[in-house]
């Protein structure tokens, strides 16, 4: 995780390196760079949580849920989030905010119906160790450079395409000028490459140590494992277009939400392969002393 994260900076700082020598203009990239982590890492917990329509609700509302978690907050030692609960029926659950402070849990009406209060306290668990861990602002910090690179080849293909570039002229100033839009459009796209898979091997390091965290706060790792095992099973029984509208969102699910056939959200997972999170799981549960 450590060396996931020191290659993303290194490239984060090359990519800098190489936009200032070709653009020649520090405020533009400071601006660039500034506002997008802004807007970024104080408003993405906002937008996740619209867009899965999450709404908080108090104790009174949810007595159980909140019941679970204050005694899961008292476990780890931690500030309680909020809560929220999202009327989908797909099984889930996500955590989100930059800190804890700023921290809400939600989980969906399909995730309530299907587990058992122990299975419940087990992802809710698995989700406060992301909070308590702050991955959320991890993992946006992390992606931060992917989206930068994916806007600067937009704007520079854009430029061209509508005559800032000079793209199609025949004057020495022009050509250069076309040039140098194409070397940012090829070192974007180079920077966004990379940037996506290592994002995509942090986020599978992140869910793994999530499970390992919430099994060992509940001290019963099979009732992690259990609720994974039901939640993916019923995954295949939610229709394909809901499974497809809520893919964008896997990064923060407790367990993707994938459509069947191909796609590049199987290609390049948020989350690491069921059996690798079960084989995990059963391990810990024998280093604790208990069968698997």
């Amino acid at each position: 995780m450590v060396g996931t994260m020191f290659l993303l900076g290194l490239l984060y700082v090359v990519f800098v390196a190489v936009l200032i020598a070709i653009l020649n203009s520090w405020l533009l990239i400071v601006l660039i760079a500034g506002g997008f982590l802004f807007f970024q890492y104080f408003f993405s917990d906002r937008l996740a949580l619209s867009a899965m329509r999450g709404r908080e609700v108090s104790p009174e509302q949810a007595p159980e849920l909140h019941q679970m978690i204050d005694r899961l907050c008292a476990l780890a030692d931690m500030p309680k989030p909020k809560v929220a609960v999202a009327d989908s029926d797909l099984p889930n659950a996500f955590a989100t905010g930059r800190n804890q402070k700023h921290a809400v849990v939600c989980v969906t009406t399909g995730i309530l119906r299907r587990l058992s209060a122990p299975e419940l306290e087990a992802v809710l668990s698995h989700e406060l160790s992301h909070v308590a861990h702050r991955d959320v602002a991890v993992m946006t910090i992390a992606s931060f450079l992917g989206i930068l690179a994916g806007f600067v080849v937009r704007s520079s293909i854009y430029a061209g395409a509508y005559g800032g570039g000079g793209w199609g002229r025949s004057n020495d100033r022009d050509n250069n000028a076309g040039a140098v839009i194409l070397l940012v459009v090829l070192a974007s796209a180079v920077v966004y490459a990379l940037s996506f898979l290592l994002t995509r091997l942090l986020s599978r390091y992140r869910e793994l140590s999530a499970d390992r965290a919430g099994a060992i706060l509940i001290g019963r790792p099979s009732l992690l494992a259990s609720a994974l095992v039901k939640i993916t099973g019923d995954m295949g029984r939610i229709p394909t277009r809901d499974l497809r509208a809520a893919e964008p969102l896997n990064a923060f699910f407790f367990a993707p939400a994938l459509a069947p056939g191909f796609s590049f959200s199987t290609l390049f997972a948020t989350h690491p392969p069921l059996d690798r999170r079960l084989e995990q799981l059963a391990q810990l549960e024998a280093q604790l002393g208990r069968p698997a």
